[in-house]
C-alpha cells in the first residue's frame, strides 16, 4: 500500500485494488501535483464540507463513478449533486470493501460556499481513521487540539497521522507536537500549512520536533510504502 501527500490536505492511498483520495482540494491548490481532470479514484474520504477540503470531490467522483463518504449532512448534500454517496457520523465505524473507515471527532467548522456565495450547512467536522490492510491511517481533519486525541491513540495502533500545523484555521505547530505526542502513531506526517500566506509554517523544523514516532514532512507528490 502506497500512501502519498499532495498539498494542503489531500492524500492519497494506493492499493492494488483501490485508488482512495482524502479532501481532493487539486484545481485551486496552487501547491497540488495531481490533475483534477485526471486522477483515478474509486473512493473519496470527506472530514468536512469546507471547499478547501471538499474541492474537485464532484468532477472526480462523477468522471470515476466513485464512492464518497462523508459525515452525513456533507454527504446528503454531495447526493443531490448526483453522486453516489455514504453518509457517516462521529464514532460510526464501517466495513467498504477497500477497508474499514470510522469518523472522529475534530473541533472546527463546516459549510459549504456556492458560486453564488451562499453557505449549505454540511454537519459535524470529522477526523478520519482508515484501515486498510491491517495498517491504519488517521487524517485527523481540520481541529484545534483536544484531550481525546490521546483516548484515541490509545485505542488504536496507528501507523501514520497526518496532522494540520498550520495554526489560525487548525492547530499550530506547538498544539500539534502534543497531540502527536497523544495520538502516538509510527509516522507523524505535517498538513494543511503552506497553502497559502496565512498558514506558513517550516514543516521540516516540525518534523525534526516530533518526540512521539517519527516525523516526516513529506515533499508534495512524495509516497511512503506502508
Amino acid at each position: 500500500m502506497k500512501v502519498s501527500y499532495h498539498g494542503h490536505a489531500v492524500v492519497k492511498v494506493a492499493t492494488d485494488e483501490h485508488n482512495i483520495l482524502i479532501d481532493p482540494y487539486i484545481s485551486e491548490n496552487d501547491a497540488c501535483d495531481l490533475d483534477a481532470g485526471s486522477v483515478e479514484a474509486d473512493v473519496i474520504l470527506l472530514t468536512h464540507g469546507h471547499n478547501d477540503h471538499v474541492g474537485d470531490t464532484v468532477e472526480i467522483a462523477k468522471r470515476n463513478d466513485a464512492l464518497v463518504v462523508a459525515p452525513n449532512e456533507l454527504a446528503n448534500y454531495l447526493a443531490t449533486k448526483g453522486l453516489n454517496t455514504h453518509p457517516m457520523h462521529i464514532g460510526g465505524k464501517h466495513d467498504f470493501d477497500f477497508g474499514q473507515v470510522k469518523f472522529t471527532q475534530a473541533f472546527h467548522g463546516s459549510a459549504y460556499t456556492e458560486e453564488d456565495g451562499s453557505t449549505v450547512y454540511t454537519g459535524m467536522p470529522a477526523g478520519i481513521l482508515l484501515t486498510v490492510n491491517e495498517r491504519t491511517i488517521y487524517h485527523v481533519g481540520d481541529t484545534g487540539l483536544f484531550s481525546d486525541l490521546r483516548l484515541i491513540g490509545e485505542m488504536n495502533e496507528i501507523d501514520v497521522a497526518f496532522v494540520p500545523i498550520g495554526d489560525n484555521f487548525t492547530m499550530g505547530p506547538e498544539d500539534a507536537l502534543v497531540a502527536s505526542d497523544w495520538i502516538d502513531a509510527k509516522y507523524v506526517v505535517p498538513v494543511h500549512y503552506d497553502t497559502f500566506p496565512l498558514i506558513e509554517q517550516d514543516g521540516e523544523a516540525f518534523a525534526e520536533s516530533v518526540r512521539t514516532g517519527q516525523g516526516r514532512a513529506m515533499k508534495i507528490g512524495e509516497e511512503m510504502e506502508l
